[in-house]
């Protein structure tokens, strides 16, 4: 079983890495790829995991892009953790989340609510921290009873302490993860509450910018959407990947390795690049189709 997006307490999520790991493995996971925002801290610590328990751990990563004024995630899966240049445009982008963060304190001191940063740093050491960790402070000290009271009341767009995120570009992100040997792949399609044209507008630029996948398969992604997605990828000629997106064990509902199946006639990204996922050649098949670009050929695209 491929899971290919989920997160640790690296970013977002309630896991340590080696914790996630093992949780996959449990739940029958063979091959995990752990994507956190915007960093790629956990890696290490999930890729020795990984080799206790059995699986093939794809580095990745999830980024995150401006679009048209909306907040569009990109998973660049098998990445070379090591590149400059994909390292470079993460620690801006963390830049750009502890920018955020600070504006996100100032507005809820302004609420009468002090010492959020302060308290953030000593309690989730982390490189690109979110939204999620100020609804975690916020819930923990009784202010609100749970993330969504807290998004509704403080940090999201309507919320009192809301403060615009500035994310690179989506050609920025997708060529970091190019040149780091990756595939960007598009996150969840389905919830960006996009109409179909302005879908098929993302679609096309996240294309022309170099991106090569998009999520198929992912939790509440229900039969009759997946299957337009899958007309749009094969339009464009997009492999189809998948992903959890797994953040707790409370959110029962994004478990690791749950995930409804692919919809038929897609190409996944470990038939098109078996290699990044320590598969044989052989299970191209029918997938002997590739360009020089990673691609498949036009008359693939059917």
């Amino acid at each position: 079983m491929y899971d290919l997006h989920c997160h640790s307490h690296c970013s977002d999520g309630a896991l340590a890495p080696t914790a996630l790991v093992a949780r996959a493995a449990e739940r029958g996971v063979r091959v995990l790829a752990v994507s956190d925002h915007d960093s790629l801290q956990g890696l290490a610590e999930a890729g020795a995991a990984a080799t206790q328990h059995g699986l093939t751990l794809v580095p990745a990563v999830e980024i995150s892009c401006g679009w048209q004024k909306l907040e569009i995630h990109v998973v660049g899966l098998a990445v070379d953790p090591q590149h400059d240049g994909l390292r470079a445009g993460l620690a801006a982008q963390q830049q750009r989340r502890w920018a955020r963060a600070e504006a996100i304190s100032a507005r809820l001191e302004e609420d009468g609510v002090a010492g959020v940063l302060t308290e953030l740093k000593q309690r989730f050491p982390v490189a690109a921290p979110t939204r999620s960790h100020f609804a975690q402070l916020l819930v923990a000290r009784g202010l609100v009873r749970d993330n969504d009271r807290a998004f509704a009341r403080y940090l999201g767009r309507k919320g009192s302490s809301y403060v615009a995120a500035e994310w690179c570009s989506l050609a920025e992100g997708v060529g970091w993860i190019r040149a780091a040997g990756g595939v960007p792949v598009l996150a969840h399609p389905g919830r960006y509450g996009l109409s179909g044209s302005a879908l098929d507008r993302l679609l096309d630029e996240f294309v022309a910018a170099g991106g090569q996948a998009m999520e198929l398969s992912y939790p509440q992604l229900f039969p009759k959407e997946a299957q337009r997605l899958a007309r749009s990828a094969r339009a464009r000629g997009l492999w189809a990947s998948q992903g959890s997106d797994f953040h707790s064990p409370d959110q029962h509902w994004t478990e690791l390795g749950k995930m409804p199946p692919q919809p038929p006639d897609v190409i996944t990204v470990w038939q098109a690049r078996p290699e990044l996922f320590g598969l044989p050649s052989a299970t191209l098949n029918k997938v002997d189709i590739l360009n020089k670009d990673g691609n498949m050929a036009p008359d693939a695209q059917a």
